[in-house]
């Protein structure tokens, strides 16, 4: 009784200032573990510079070992989620973590394509369920109202990864070739892989698995949170692993994150070497270049989602980026020609792209609690890690067969604005309404904190 009261006389005087103390306490660690991530995840395409000559690797083998990793993924991703469940999310992010690490680093032993397809099977087996495991674990803590800007400043972990990982790739591709008798794409492997390792280990005794695990909290701060979590749940509409995995809204969602995935992996596998042909050759300046189009990307996925929590708004701010990041890849390859255009094409194209992966998360947990949220944000997630193996190799197989990636680019696009005329299918009064929702529930209770107003975070 006495917490109650605390909590409604103002105990907790500043929520917005609680949830960014929540912010600062988990997204700083959350995102660097999600550089690692996809760091581990995309660091073969600064590898296939050297290592297809090395190697004597076509493109085509190449983009079906990039590829491939995502059947590993697809076949763990639900099972690795319910699992989650029941350990908790920190021994389960924890192990995720350490063993993708050590397979990321098994990667300077490849010799042939086919080591070369079972270390990035067993790659994809190991992260399954990452992604969806930390997108779960945001729903343990912020409510749907400020969720938008919580998932896109952690999926910066995309972008970012682009902009710290590119330069970086580019020195160890130049620098540490010949050390110790190793080539510099196999040191990119073990020097990428080794950290992740030792975060995952952290992450094991840094995270809590739920609000009341908390020690940095006091009682009325996790009184307070569990309150706001609990009012959001009432407001979803499927609650079981049955109802995650077979509701046709989910389904249409995994749909449409399969066609904005299309230009995530094709960027994300092809960027190093999109902008090599434009005229640009040597490693380090490769990767310098493909630091601008991902920084830019971080700054517009923040922006976009920070206005989104604002306008209770999620379909157009949705399907904007993905229109003009289609037409920007489309632009990259008609001005292909000229190096300075095409990164400018790139650039913009690579901001709409990733802005349609952070915008997407706030959709599947407008309408899923409990397992359901578990079984279907991992399905979402499968579905579209189906991308990742049909996108990459779609553009080596242009490569291969015509000497060009553009026909791959334009298929890319294609998909793109598949995936933003599918996000109307979704209701708007599903997903538009939760601001409004808890600003209405705030009133209605007479409380005297102040309106949730995701932008203050």
């Amino acid at each position: 009784m006495q917490i109650e009261n605390d909590v409604e006389q103002g105990a907790v005087k500043d929520e917005a200032g609680l949830y960014r103390k929540v912010m600062w306490r988990l997204l700083p660690f959350l995102f660097l573990c999600y550089m690692c991530a996809y760091l581990d995840r995309i660091n073969v395409s600064f590898a296939k510079l050297q290592m297809l000559n090395d190697l004597s690797f076509s493109e085509e083998v190449y983009g079906l070992g990039a590829g491939i990793f995502f059947v590993g993924y697809l076949l763990f991703e639900v099972p690795s989620n319910l699992i989650l469940l029941r350990v908790g999310a920190r021994r389960w992010i924890a192990r995720i973590m350490v063993t993708w690490g050590a397979l990321s680093a098994c990667m300077m032993f490849v010799t042939t394509p086919t080591s070369f397809y079972i270390l990035r099977f067993l790659l994809g087996v190991a992260e399954a369920g990452f992604i969806p495991a930390i997108l779960l674990y945001l729903t343990y803590w912020f409510p749907s109202s400020r969720r938008s800007k919580v998932t896109a400043l952690f999926l910066t972990g995309i972008p970012m990864s682009g902009v710290i990982g590119g330069p970086l790739s580019g020195w160890i591709l130049n620098g540490m070739g010949g050390v110790y008798g190793l080539t510099g794409w196999q040191w990119l492997f073990v020097l990428e892989g080794i950290p992740t390792v030792l975060v995952g280990i952290i992450a094991f005794f840094y995270l809590d698995d739920r609000v009341s695990d908390a020690k940095w909290l006091n009682a009325a701060e996790k009184r307070l949170i569990s309150s706001n979590l609990d009012a959001d749940k009432q407001s979803h509409q499927l609650h079981s692993v049955k109802e995650g995995l077979l509701d046709p809204k989910i389904w249409l969602m995994s749909c449409i994150y399969f066609c904005f995935t299309m230009g995530l992996y094709g960027v994300s596998f092809w960027l190093p070497s999109l902008i090599k042909a434009t005229g640009v050759n040597d490693p380090l300046n490769i990767g310098l270049l493909t630091a601008i189009p991902y920084a830019a990307a971080t700054l517009t996925m923040i922006l976009v989602s920070r206005r989104s929590d604002e306008k209770g708004e999620r379909r157009w701010h949705l399907a904007i980026p993905g229109i003009v990041g289609a037409l920007s890849l489309c632009a990259s390859v008609v001005f292909a020609h000229s190096p300075t255009i095409a990164i400018v094409a790139l650039t913009i194209g690579t901001m709409g792209v990733m802005t349609t992966i952070s915008q997407f998360w706030t959709l599947p947990p407008a309408i899923l609690g409990g397992a359901a949220a578990a079984a279907g944000i991992a399905l979402a997630n499968s579905v579209g890690s189906i991308s990742g193996v049909v996108s990459p190799y779609l553009i080596g197989w242009f490569q291969t067969h015509t000497g060009a990636t553009g026909g791959g680019v334009y298929g890319l696009a294609i998909s793109m604005l598949i995936g933003s005329a599918l996000v109307f299918a979704v209701p708007g009064r599903m997903v538009n309404s939760k601001k409004q929702a808890a600003t209405k529930a705030q009133n209605e209770t007479g409380s005297v904190r102040r309106p949730i107003v995701t932008a203050e975070i």
